[in-house]
């Protein structure tokens, strides 16, 4: 049994999130600072049976890519040419830390909690894996 990963890739922080093994729950995993993402994955890997890693790709309210999309497609670059055994896709991150940000109302969260971007980064993650799960149907 392998999980599938989701990467919400930022400038500052990267959060993820991952389903169990049977593929029927996804959860945060963690928020991980932008420049220690491969050294966490390397390690993750080397523990995990990973099938399949989702990034974030960002696009505006219009449908243009975001300014920060380049970024996304050079560090989606460097994942498939570190980790060639586990298949790499892009899916529609639009929202997502808005959205991450109205969970964490609607489930009472105080304050100081909603303003937590690490927490922000990791939900985003689980939202837009899941989104891509119901999407191809694996859900």
């Amino acid at each position: 049994m392998s999980r599938i990963l989701g990467i919400d890739y930022g400038s500052k922080k990267v959060g993820i999130a991952v389903t169990d093994p049977l593929k029927i729950i996804v959860s945060p995993l963690i928020t991980v600072s932008t420049h220690e993402i491969f050294s966490y994955l390397k390690e993750y890997l080397e523990k995990e049976t990973v099938e399949l890693i989702v990034v974030g790709e960002p696009y505006m309210l219009d449908g243009q890519p975001a300014q920060f999309h380049p970024k996304v497609l050079e560090f989606v670059a460097k994942l498939k040419k570190q980790f060639p055994a586990v298949e790499v896709v892009l899916h529609d991150e639009t929202n997502s830390s808005k959205k991450a940000k109205e969970v964490l109302l609607r489930s009472g969260a105080k304050k100081k909690k909603r303003r937590d971007k690490s927490l922000v980064d990791k939900i985003a993650a689980s939202l837009l894996l899941e989104e891509y799960l119901i999407e191809k149907g694996i859900f």
